[in-house]
């Protein structure tokens, strides 16, 4: 069994909600792509690549082990350069984007949480390390 650092205490939080963005971003890019994708392929890509990145770092974090935290350091710094490049994108070329994905204008469409997530998680893995 692996250490169980990660999974213990906020952890345990921190764990809940990134499964909740991983349930949340993997329906709703399912749902763009297979109803919308010509209308923003961009963005629905971008939504597809945000629900890996987060089903990775749920499943990292969870295992914690040596090797899944290193999976998670990367889920997470992907994560973080993630939306701080689409955030910045979507707001100085907004056409880029004639869809919102989970990480658009930093993720305001969910409280910041997509912003704020990745700084927590790579944290909690220098904490826990």
């Amino acid at each position: 069994m692996g250490d169980a650092r990660t999974r213990t205490g906020p952890g345990r939080l921190l764990i809940a909600v990134y499964g909740i963005f991983a349930l949340a971003a993997t329906s709703r890019s399912a749902v763009q792509i297979a109803t919308r994708f010509d209308e923003a392929p961009v963005a629905y890509l971008l939504s597809a690549l945000a629900a890996v990145v987060y089903v990775l770092a749920t499943v990292a974090l969870a295992l914690s082990s040596r090797t899944s935290r290193k999976v998670a350091l990367v889920a997470c710094t992907v994560e973080l350069v993630g939306v701080v490049t689409v955030g910045a994108v979507s707001l100085l070329v907004p056409q880029a984007f004639p869809d919102a994905t989970v990480w658009s204008t930093f993720g305001i469409g969910y409280g910041f949480i997509p912003l704020v997530l990745p700084v927590l998680g790579l944290w909690w893995i220098k904490k826990t390390s």
